[in-house]
């Protein structure tokens, strides 16, 4: 069977667990670990660098703006230099909640992203070292096309089954073609034979992403106008509390896996059939915490 790869966090109190847990992935055999812009993921996957010895692994979302893009140029190359090149740098220009904290002021987001890219290679070619694979995060078109452009791979977080086709068709065939163009997405997963309770925690998982912009405009690009343009009612109502009904179990199963472990298993193929050659499962449980989610997982899984 083919194994998926899985979503890990450091959190403050569990940073050392966390390096444990790794190491069991590893073990087990998952495909990769990729890591989610929150914490200190640089921080992290130096230490998976320097702590597991085969897997693949990277940050899936790293925000560029949050260093210099020499500093980030002198993190990557080490962390790629330690790992033996197993490492993977996924950015992503975030969000606006995001921006507003750091109270920066950015560019458009293409420009940004193509500007960070040209930036962080020129460090390389001063000095920094050498790079691992560039994986941009996408949503829309403009910034799938641009990562075929410029970049060695593409990632979704939260993307729709459904639209992977479409969006892969924007890039250069040539290249997806080759087999080191990275293809993943970033998967809520939830296993529990309580189907209704684990689509309850999608629902809670996905309300904050729904409200952004970029993704309910993604939504509606991958054919689901409806449900957007009805949150999106609701947010400006201030009727927040509606909005987990608003989202249609069509969308849910779109974007997410949930139910059995037969279901999981089934969707997480399903998700390799539509294109996404790395399925990354973020793990969420019903019945407990991110140590008991990833139990669920490795029930399921091995």
């Amino acid at each position: 069977m083919t194994m998926p790869s899985l979503s890990l966090a450091a959190v403050p109190g569990r940073r050392r667990s966390t390096i444990g847990l790794a190491q069991e992935i590893e073990k087990r055999g998952y495909a990769g670990i990729y890591l989610p812009s929150f914490g200190d993921a640089m921080g992290l996957a130096a230490a998976i660098a320097l702590s597991t010895e085969t897997i693949t692994f990277g940050t899936s979302v790293q925000p560029i703006y949050l260093r210099q893009p020499s500093d980030f140029a002198g993190a990557a190359s080490f962390i790629h230099e330690l790992s033996g090149g197993r490492f993977r740098f996924g950015v992503g220009v975030t969000h606006d909640p995001v921006i507003q904290r750091l109270g920066i002021q950015t560019g458009k987001p293409l420009s940004d992203m193509r500007r960070f890219v040209e930036r962080v290679r020129a460090a390389a070619g001063q000095g920094a070292g050498e790079l691992p694979p560039i994986v941009l995060a996408t949503l829309r078109r403009k910034m799938v096309e641009l990562a075929g452009e410029i970049a060695d791979g593409v990632v979704w977080a939260n993307g729709a089954r459904s639209h992977i086709a479409a969006s892969l068709a924007r890039l250069p065939q040539e290249k997806l073609a080759g087999p080191d163009f990275f293809v993943g997405d970033m998967i809520p997963t939830c296993i529990s034979d309580d189907r209704e309770a684990a689509a309850a925690v999608m629902r809670r998982t996905l309300t904050g992403y729904v409200l952004l912009p970029n993704y309910n405009n993604y939504w509606i690009e991958a054919g689901y106008e409806e449900e957007m343009l009805a949150i999106r009612a609701a947010q400006q109502a201030g009727d927040t509390a509606k909005i987990p009904s608003l989202m249609s179990e069509r969308w849910l199963r779109d974007v997410t896996l949930y139910g059995s472990a037969s279901e999981v298993r089934d969707g997480f193929e399903a998700w390799l059939a539509a294109g996404v050659r790395t399925p990354i499962l973020v793990p969420s449980s019903a019945s407990g915490g991110q140590m008991k989610a990833f139990e669920e997982i490795f029930a399921v899984f091995g």
